[in-house]
């Protein structure tokens, strides 16, 4: 057994090497930006329209102490004594930091994301163990951060930073405290100068949001989130950029925002989504009740569906109904000529596969190792993010619209999944070898295309210029999982269809939420 489980490990390994090395540049390469210059402060956006808060002052901030008295000259003399001696590593973390504070936490979810996307390797009597959250660090460690754990995952985060910074831009606005190099000239600013009330920190209401939300989706990871969130909130202490108390107000209101959060998290069915074995069996009896060839695993030993009740979690963009309204009409039938046809077309595309085919199938893989398929366009967003020089208020906007679409995505997808609980291409025609990993769940319909789908029209309504580049994208994203023999052209046509109409849902918001005003 120790000798097997040597060899999965190799090929999780071997899997990665061929995924990073014959894909192009990954997007999302920020490591040398410049400081965050916002093109506008959007300093109306404490109006804008939250997600969960049902008023940006729902939790309270209190008023700062005033600039003249002892606490708080005291505080910019700290700030002072940081300056007077800065080291490298302290220059390097202001620079980090100051390329912007929900593009680092993005970053470093997608790190999180795919050091835990490893599928559990087989218990010696070839069942299959599940991650526990009670007990974290136990193999197989939780979470497994498979597509719809992550895309829930970006999807919570990003959604809790934009409603905390709106809390925090309605504070700024209405404690109007200056910025400490601007109350001391003595302080210099390590990043650029904004006009906006330094009270409540922005950066701290970021971390943390990031701390309380990535205890529960990362819990194994809390010492490396501590850290983090250290150095962000005394990064922008030794740039002058807020004295200590400003960002105690800060991080203590964007904990209280995450809890709400939090609490939605715990009982949005997503602790259900695994299933049991009686519900396995049944979804197989189903669909042979339907006269239809069903899904099943292509591991061995097999493996059991994957989140096959994902599609039951509550959404935000949606309702239930919605939902299931949104589910498209079945595939064609196992049995039928249409099927065939579109089975003989994978043969024939995987046994033709030209260069710069498999150059797409690997740039779209998004497997083993990975930030997944929504973390593929949360790279993409935030390569594009940077260069339009969004606040931080809007940059969090942005990425909530972005991730609650996908997150959205893999709920309607999931069900779709599961209800039609449609084969493999290679499971009907084992011929077909194909050229990635084979997903672990029925094929109709294809989740790269309907993540693609949703996103390309998310962001082609934030960034209107690159909009046909945004579809271009998501059409590549798409054909990628043809050309690697994983999906039928009824999978991602259809996704794709289904994603866009999803990623509608979040345009609609982003037309009344008051930020394009």
């Amino acid at each position: 057994m120790q000798k097997s489980k040597h060899l999965y490990f190799w090929w999780i390994a071997m899997s990665l090497f061929v995924i990073n090395g014959c894909s192009k540049s990954a997007p999302g390469n920020t490591d040398n930006l410049p400081a965050l210059q916002p093109s506008a402060t959007d300093s109306m956006a404490g109006n804008w329209k939250t997600i969960l808060l049902l008023a940006p002052d729902e939790f309270m901030v209190p008023a700062p102490v005033p600039v003249q008295t002892p606490e708080y000259i005291a505080q910019l003399s700290e700030i002072k004594s940081y300056q007077a001696s800065l080291s490298e590593e302290e220059r390097t973390l202001v620079k980090y930091w100051g390329a912007g504070g929900v593009l680092r936490w993005n970053e470093l979810l997608r790190e999180l994301v795919a050091k835990h996307n490893l599928p559990p390797y087989q218990n010696d009597d070839g069942t299959y163990p599940v991650p526990n959250a009670a007990n974290p660090l136990a193999y197989p460690q939780f979470p497994f951060s498979n597509p719809p754990y992550a895309a829930r995952a970006y999807a919570y985060v990003a959604a809790a930073q934009y409603d905390a910074l709106v809390a925090a831009w309605h504070f700024k606005k209405m404690y109007k405290r200056a910025a400490p190099y601007k109350n001391d000239s003595s302080i210099k600013s390590l990043l650029p100068v904004s006009s906006l009330s330094s009270y409540p920190s922005e950066d701290a209401v970021i971390a943390g949001v990031a701390v309380e939300m990535l205890k529960l989706l990362f819990p194994g990871d809390q010492d490396f989130v501590n850290q983090k969130a250290e150095e962000h909130q005394r990064a922008r202490l030794i740039s002058g950029g807020n004295v200590r108390s400003e960002l105690e107000a800060g991080e203590a209101l964007g904990r209280m925002v995450a809890q709400k959060f939090v609490a939605r998290a715990r009982g949005d069915r997503a602790g259900a989504a695994v299933g049991n074995a009686v519900l396995w069996a049944k979804l197989e009896t189903d669909c042979l009740a339907r006269s239809e060839i069903p899904w099943y695993s292509l591991e061995f030993p097999k493996r059991p569906p994957m989140l096959p009740i994902f599609g039951k979690v509550k959404s935000f963009l949606l309702d239930s109904l919605t939902c299931i309204a949104l589910r498209p009409p079945p595939p064609p039938a196992t049995a039928s000529a249409k099927m065939k046809e579109e089975t003989a077309e994978i043969k024939t595309l995987v046994d033709n596969i030209t260069r710069e085919q498999l150059r797409i199938v690997h740039y779209w893989a998004d497997g083993v190792g990975t930030y997944t398929p929504p973390g593929h366009w949360n790279a993409i967003a935030a390569e594009d993010f940077v260069e339009r020089r969004f606040s931080e208020v809007r940059w969090a906007r942005n990425l909530a619209l972005l991730n609650l679409a996908l997150m959205d995505a893999s709920i309607v997808c999931w069900d779709t999944k599961y209800f039609y609980f449609n084969p493999r291409p290679s499971q009907l025609d084992p011929s077909i070898k194909t050229l990635t990993g084979v997903p672990n769940f029925p094929a109709y319909i294809s989740g790269h295309s309907t993540f693609s789908g949703a996103a390309a029209r998310v962001l082609g309504h934030i960034v209107p210029a690159k909009a046909s580049a945004y579809d271009a994208m998501a059409a590549e994203a798409s054909v990628s999982r043809m050309y690697g023999g994983i999906h039928y052209r009824a999978d991602c046509e259809t996704g794709i269809v289904v994603g866009r109409n999803i990623g509608e849902y979040a345009v609609q918001r982003a037309k009344t939420d008051g930020a394009d005003n």
